[in-house]
């Protein structure tokens, strides 16, 4: 009676154990802020969940996505300012994309910098929301990151519980 009772059990552990091992790997997975390079939208310490990406169509301008940075073999999350093809430039305070300038109320600690970037094809331009305290494409070797390296969308934070959400 009870090796059947334990074998039932052992059987659905595995069962969930492989269930979640396939959402993890296909549909979401959660993400740990260790620095504040998109404060205050996302502080240290959140923990996040996020979307796999499929489907490179559907990121837009805005969008704050996890993805592998190579430089430092780790995992960034930043948010999209440029999208294959655009025009960016970076005038003192103000960002322009394509000759339009980004209304960016999430930035909190703007930093004075002037630079102009072209994205090429199959690739996308990040920066951090507090751009006083942020390492994104301004200041890496290869200010872009190919798409094969995004991983996920976040979509909202359970941790800690008093900002438990969506992400914007």
């Amino acid at each position: 009676m009870w090796k059947k009772v334990l074998r039932e059990w052992v059987f659905l552990i595995a069962i969930a154990y492989v269930i979640s091992l396939l959402i993890n790997k296909f549909l979401i997975f959660t993400v740990f802020i260790p620095s504040g390079s998109m404060m205050p939208t996302i502080n240290i310490g959140d923990r996040l969940v996020a979307t796999r990406i499929h489907n490179y169509d559907n990121i837009k301008h805005g969008d704050i996505l996890v993805f592998n940075f190579i430089e430092e073999d780790s995992l960034y999350i930043k948010r999209v300012i440029g999208l294959p093809g655009d025009k960016i430039k970076i005038d003192g305070q103000a960002v322009y994309v394509n000759g339009e300038k980004l209304e960016e109320e999430y930035v909190k600690y703007p930093e004075d910098t002037y630079a102009e970037y072209i994205v090429p094809e199959n690739n996308y331009f990040f920066l951090g929301d507090n751009r006083n305290d942020s390492k994104d494409s301004r200041y890496w070797n290869n200010p872009y990151i190919e798409e094969e390296k995004i991983k996920g969308k976040a979509i909202f934070r359970f941790y800690p519980f008093d900002s438990f959400g969506k992400v914007n």
